[in-house]
This record gives structure tokens, sequence and C-alpha cells, in this order.
């Protein structure tokens, strides 16, 4: 047999049509022939050219060869695209007496699915020579044998099949003995032993015989078997069969010990010559496992197990035998019928344990075979898959299935799906076996974070150390590993033109925000940002959450007194008349803080004054009042020392002094109002102010006193015209002093122009008198203050001065006598 592979490739039109309508990829057919007993790895054939493949989608695919057997005599190289022989083949070994011998199998390819058919033919060589099952036999013959008689001979057995099977035999000696090859209906051939002349007990009483098989193959193989011949005398009748075949059938389920099947045959002898022994020939070693014989009544038992899957027909040569040595031969054919006693194997071709949340439906994942080796309904097989599971079950081929996905996956519902097959043949009753696959969903990007909260928001104390943590957002991902990795980015924005990093950065993997800089509550009450939350697919996705900061105010600023003015070039006093009555208002301390909420409550308290039990200070309103009549014994300077506490935790405070000079006029306290103290450096020269003023104060009187006239009378006129236009009127506010945006006390500026008529003393509303019988204001550098204080005076008070205004910088100051102007 040449080594050359004879190759055919069929490719039916039905079988392309059904796998372009139901199978992943179009299946093709090779067929190979090669012969027994070749090398391992010798080559079958190369099946990429063949089919029509590349080598290099042989090496994508992942092909392998699926062969649905536990022994595998053939092996793919991807590298070369061939079919390498993996294993020796025993034709007799691997088919025994099937024909033609052949092996199949398949060839599958991932990415997309594919399959094709290969058969390869194991062709017979000759290697096996025949032989006998004895090495010899032994005939008792009459010697009364008539020429012609037949003796039923033992058939060679050759395990090879055609050419190489047993072709003749050959008997020698030939002189009493020829042989006779009789045809049977199965086509086989008995070998029967004919006598040609007459037996001569007394010349022979035993002669041997060589019975030689020969076959055909080449080289001619041959096998001998040895024949010993005993001449008796008269045994002239052989025994006959009844029947010369014998037809049974029997489940192969059947028990041992049952009877298949009799059989009978007769002899027209009497005594020992009329004694039939039955036996089986030409029998193999299967049948001889599975049958016996009753020698004596030819029952035919079972002694072994019978599997339709493995022989479905059996057929047994009986022989029947004479004392004298005279037989005969009859068949015994024996049907199995089959039984539902093997349940679908279920094979896994190729599988995906892995599969995508984006594959589409349809998508293979799975290859099945289902395999049921019974017959008829028995092995007609019907397959399904649990069920609320999104994949379906195709039968895409003759025992093929696929297992499909049947709509869009979702991992972040199901992560895995155990996907149990399960195949129940027809038969009754039914059989069935079942296989469960695990397969994991693998993530895909397709889920944004999402913060815990729609927005958020957080506070903080002003004054804070930067880089102290704020608190911490929160974004989760419904992914999974890489793509559930949440990265945290501060939008790019700015608060008051300043960009928005300046004040916080947020840390990429926690999500805690940190303050980059000390808030000042004063400056900045809250302010608003974005945080973006992305996680580490690819393309990433994110989202994004407002942030509000708000800052909380901390008691950082002390109480800002407005008035009474704190000046180190003057000394400002406040004048009360011997005449006071009791709750006398002296005049009103006036602070702000800017802090806010309870930081801003201010609280006034009297710390220390010349005479307690003169004042008291209002502890809400910070006015100064008498708590006493004034009498002739209180002294004319008074000093005052108020303390202005907020209700922060700590408290802060500020201290003023408040000079207040008891008489009734300004001479009265002219030598004395010159000792209130001053700062340092001012109380080094008290005495040379003095002592000036002393000394041009007459000479300036005058002079004074006809300027102030004149500024008064400038002024006065100045006022009436203001008066009576429409001009508006333009606020004055106190120095170093704004709105501190409605949290501190004085929640906004504001700045009263008084004016009042002659009669306007007489009316419920309080309107102070001349700023100048209250306020004593000394300059120690001008000698002509007090004679321009008293001419200024005596205009003041005239009754047709038409127009008073207040001398104080803020509101409140207003209803009060008070008058600071400045020097």
């Amino acid at each position: 047999m040449s080594g050359t592979a004879q190759i055919i490739i069929t490719v039916l039109d039905e079988l392309l049509l059904f796998s372009v309508l139901f199978l992943p990829s179009v299946v093709g057919q090779v067929s190979y022939t090669v012969p027994e007993e070749m090398q391992t790895g010798s080559l079958i054939g190369n099946v990429a050219h063949d089919l029509g493949l590349d080598v290099k989608r042989l090496k994508s695919g992942n092909g392998r060869i699926y062969s649905g057997d536990s022994r595998n005599y053939v092996e793919l190289n991807v590298d070369r695209g061939a079919l390498l022989l993996k294993e020796r083949i025993d034709r007799e070994v691997l088919c025994g007496e099937t024909t033609p011998c052949a092996l199949h199998f398949q060839i599958v390819l991932d990415n997309p699915m594919e399959f094709y058919s290969v058969t390869v033919e194991i062709k017979d060589i000759n290697d096996n020579a025949p032989t006998f099952e004895k090495n010899e036999i032994k005939f008792v013959i009459s010697e009364s044998a008539v020429v012609g008689a037949k003796f039923d001979l033992e058939r060679a057995i050759d395990l090879d099949e055609g050419i190489n099977h047993v072709q003749s035999y050959v008997l020698k000696p030939s002189d009493n003995f020829s042989l006779k090859l009789r045809s049977q209906a199965d086509g086989s051939k008995n070998v029967e032993m004919v006598l040609q002349k007459a037996l001569d007990r007394e010349r022979n009483e035993f002669i041997p015989l060589v019975l030689t098989a020969v076959d055909g193959g080449e080289p001619q193989m041959s096998g001998t078997m040895q024949i010993l011949i005993t001449v008796l005398d008269v045994n002239d009748n052989a025994p006959v069969f009844t029947q010369p075949v014998y037809k049974a059938t029997v489940a192969e389920n059947a028990l041992k010990d049952s009877v298949v099947v009799s059989v009978k045959a007769e002899d027209a002898d009497h005594g020992l010559n009329g004694k039939i022994e039955y036996s089986f020939t030409n029998a193999l070693d299967d049948v001889r496992r599975i049958f016996e014989v009753n020698e004596e009544n030819g029952e035919i038992r079972l002694i072994g197990r019978l599997d339709y899957e493995k022989k479905k027909h059996f057929q047994i040569n009986v022989r029947a035998r004479d004392n004298g040595g005279l037989t005969d031969s009859c068949k015994v054919i024996v049907d199995v019928t089959d039984i539902n006693d093997n349940e679908p194997a279920i094979k896994i071709m190729s599988k995906s344990t892995v599969i995508s949340e984006s594959a589409s439906a349809g998508t293979v994942v799975t290859m099945i075979n289902i395999q049921d080796p019974d017959s008829g309904d028995n092995g007609k097989v019907q397959c399904f898959i649990n069920d609320n599971i999104p994949f379906i079950l195709k039968l895409t081929s003759n025992n093929f299935f696929s297992l499909q996905t049947d709509s869009e996956l979702d991992r972040e519902t199901a992560s895995e799906y155990n996907i149990t097959v399960t195949c129940s043949d027809e038969g009754v009753p039914s059989l069935s076996s079942s296989v469960t696959l695990t397969l994991q969903i693998s993530d895909v990007n397709d889920n944004a974070p999402v913060f815990e909260m729609s927005s958020y928001e957080a506070y903080i104390v002003e004054n804070n150390t930067p880089g102290v943590s704020i608190f911490t957002v929160k974004a989760t991902d419904a992914d999974w590993k890489q793509n559930a990795r949440v990265s945290y980015i501060l939008e790019d924005s700015s608060v008051n033109g300043v960009p928005v990093s300046s004040y916080v950065s947020v840390s990429a993997d926690s999500g805690v925000i940190h303050a980059v800089r000390s808030f000042d509550y004063e400056q900045i009450k809250d302010f608003r940002f974005c945080v973006k939350a992305q996680d580490g697919g690819s393309p990433p996705l994110s989202s994004n959450v407002t942030v509000k900061i708000q800052i909380q105010d901390q008691n950082d600023n002390p109480p800002q007194v407005l008035y009474p003015v704190q000046t180190a070039g003057s000394v400002v006093a406040e004048m009360v008349p011997r005449s006071a009555d009791v709750g006398y208002l002296v005049t009103k301390v006036v602070a702000v803080d800017v802090d806010s909420g309870q930081n801003a409550w201010l609280s006034y308290k009297l710390q220390k004054a010349t005479d307690r039990a003169l004042f008291e200070v209002g502890s809400q309103n910070g006015e100064i009042r008498t708590v006493r009549q004034v009498t002739e014994k209180d002294l004319l300077k008074q000093r005052l020392t108020v303390i202005v506490e907020d209700n922060g935790q700590p408290s802060r405070s500020a201290t003023v002094i408040v000079n207040v000079a008891v008489a009734d006029s300004f001479p009265e306290v002219l030598s004395e109002f010159t000792d209130f103290p001053h700062d340092k450096d001012y109380n080094d020269n008290l005495t040379f102010y003095l002592v000036l003023a002393l000394a041009v104060v007459s000479f300036l009187f005058i002079t004074c006193l006809v300027v102030i006239i004149s500024v008064k009378i400038y002024r006065w006129r100045q006022s009436r015209i203001l008066y009576h236009s429409s001009l508006p009127v333009i606020p004055y506010f106190p120095p170093r002093y704004s709105d501190t945006l409605g949290t501190g006390t004085l929640p906004h500026t504001y700045n009263y122009e008084v004016c009042r008529t002659t009669d306007s003393r007489k009316s419920d509303c309080k309107f102070g008198r001349a700023g100048s019988q209250n306020v004593l204001i000394m300059d120690p550098s001008s000698t002509g203050t007090m004679q321009r204080l008293q001419s200024e005076k005596s205009i003041l008070d005239e009754p047709d001065s038409p127009l008073e205004s207040p001398p104080s910088p803020a509101a409140s100051l207003s209803p009060y006598r008070s008058l600071m102007p400045t020097l």
C-alpha cells in the first residue's frame, strides 16, 4: 500500500445550506486513506491546504482535534496545517471485523467558531498470519465410510481482511482425502475434508494429515493444523441437524444462564454410534465468553453480558458428532435487541469561561456534542437549559448544540452564571444527564461614578490651619476593578476672581477636601466649587457634584470704639452741669465688632471712675448717665474708664477713657480742664503749652472772636442756601469705619442732618444744645482756643440760629448733646 494519502473533499449542498442557516460557520469534510501500522509522526495529509484554510487561521482560531473518544490517534500540527499520526494504529485492534475501518473526528476553530469533519480510513496490510483455533484435531472414521463422505474442518482465523485474508487451504498428504470449500450465504466458506478413497483399517489404522491455510498478502503468510484420523469399523450414518440455520433474538439485558436457542441433530445409527455430541466450531473468543452449548442436548445458554452498543449480531457454528466420528454442522444467528440502558453523553467540544457584558445577542459561548449509543427512540435526545437566564441552546446539526446569548448581558446585575445543560432521551423510561457550565461576565466601563449625595455642604471655622481636612466626598462605581477605581478632580473655577485651587484641594484617591489657606470670615463667608469623580475605564466616565463650604465665625476681632474718639493731640471732655438731674445723659459709648453672631454682641461696663457713685453705663447701649444729683462737693474733673466686651468664647474687649467736666460754665473749668492726662509726650510739654496759652490769650481773644463770628455767619448763610435748595446731602462716615455686611452691632451706616426752628426746644423730640456748652476740647498748641469757643458759644445761643448740625460721625450720636470738632 502506498504511503501517499488519497484525499477526497466533499461539501454537500444540503450541508452547506444547513450550515449557513444554523451554524456559526461553514462545515467542510475531508477524507484520507492510510495503511495501518504507520510510524508515529507519519504525515496523514495537509488538512489546511485540503480545506482551503490559512495556517494563520489555525493558530488564531486555536485549532484542535475533537474526536469524542478517550483515545486520539491523530494530532494536528497548527504550524504546518498537517495531520500527523500520534500513535500506531492496529486495524484489527481498532475495528475488529468492522469494515470499512475509519477514524472520525472534527477540527474545531474559535473566533469565529468553525468545525470541519475529517475521516481517516485505515487500510489493512498483511500483518497477521492465518491461525487455527487448535493445533490439532482428531477424527475417528469408520472404514465403511463411503467415498465422498464429508468431514468439516476448522476454518483458519485471519484478522486481516480482503486479499490479506485466508485465500486457500492445502491438505497433505492427499492419498485418501481431498479438500472442498463450500460457500455460505454470508459469503464465508466452510472447509470440508472429502473421502476420495475408501479406508482400510487393516492397512492404516491412523492417518496423519496437515492442513495449511494460505492468505493472499505480500509477502504471503500461512498457518497449519495437524489432523489425526483414527479408522474404525462400520458407522455408516452421520448426524443430521433438523435445520441448517437457527435464528434467535435476545434482549441485551437478558439474565445469565438464559437459554437462547436449542439445536437438534438426529443419527439413524443405534447405540454408541447414534450418540451425538454438540460443540462450537469456528467461534471467536467473544462468542465463547458470552455463549455456551450443552454437549448433550444442544441448548445454547447465555453465560456473559450482552451489549447492543458493542455488538448487535452473533453468528455461531454448531457441530454435531456421533461416536463414529461422523459430523454435521449448522449455523445459529443471534440478534441482540436494544434497551434504553445508556443515558445521553454530553461532551464539551469548545467553551468560553469568560464573556464580555458587551457581547451581542447570538454570541456562541459553548459547542456541545450529544451522543446516545442506544437506537431508535432510545437514542433520540432533547436538550434544554435552566430558565431565567439570558442564554438559549440551539441545535446546529445532528447531535451538535450551540449555547448562545439570547439578550444583552449586565455584569452589575449578574457577574456569573451557572448554566445547567440537561439532555433526555425518548426511551421508556427516559434517561437523562446534565452538566453545569460556569460562565464569568467580564466588565466593561458602562457605569459612571455616582456620588452619595446630590450636593455637599460643609463647615469650617475661620483661622484654620492650612492643609486641614474639611470633609470627604464619596462616589461609588458599579463597575469592577479598574473601571470602578474612582479618582477625584477639582474642577477649575474661581471665587471672587481667585482660582478655587488656592482655597481648597481634593485628594485624588480618597476624596478628602483640604483647606489650602487660612480662611477669614470677615473676608469670605462661603463659596462653591465642583468636584469631578472619574473612573479608570477607557474611555473614562465621570460625574460632578457641587460642594458648598461655609466659613464659621471665630471671635478673632476685638470691639472697635467709634465714639468717643481717642486722639493723641487733644482732650475731649463731656460737660455735665451741676444742675443735672438723676439719669442725665452724659454721653454714649459707640462700638462695633466686625465678627458675627454672639461674637458681635457687645456689653458695656464701667471699669474705673473717679466717683463710681455718680455715673453708670448701660450694659446694652453704652449710655453714660448720672445715678444721683450732682452736688457742689463733686470734683470738677471726672475720669471714667469704660470697657466694651463681646460675647465670644473667649471674650475680647476694648477700653475707652471718657473725661467729664462737672461745671456750669467754661471759665469755671478752664484751669482744671488742662490737667486731663494725655499721652506721655504731650504731658511732658503741658506746662509749656499752658504758659504760652496764658501769655497770648489776651492778644488773641479779640482776633479769635472776630474770626469765629465771621465764620459762623458764613456757615449760617451756606446752611440756609443748602436748606432751601434741592441738592443732595452727602453723608459723613467716620474714618476707618465701613459697613460690616450686617454682622456687627451697627448693620448699616446712617447720617442724619437735623434742622430745627427756634421752637424746637418745645417739641417732644430731644435736640442737643450747642456743642460748645457740653464738650471741651483743649489744644495745647493754641492760646486762643477758649476765646474762640466762648465767641462761638455766644453766636450759637442766639435764638435766630436756623440750623444746628450734629457733630457726631455716626447716626446714633445725633440725638445726644455732644460735639467733636477736629482742631
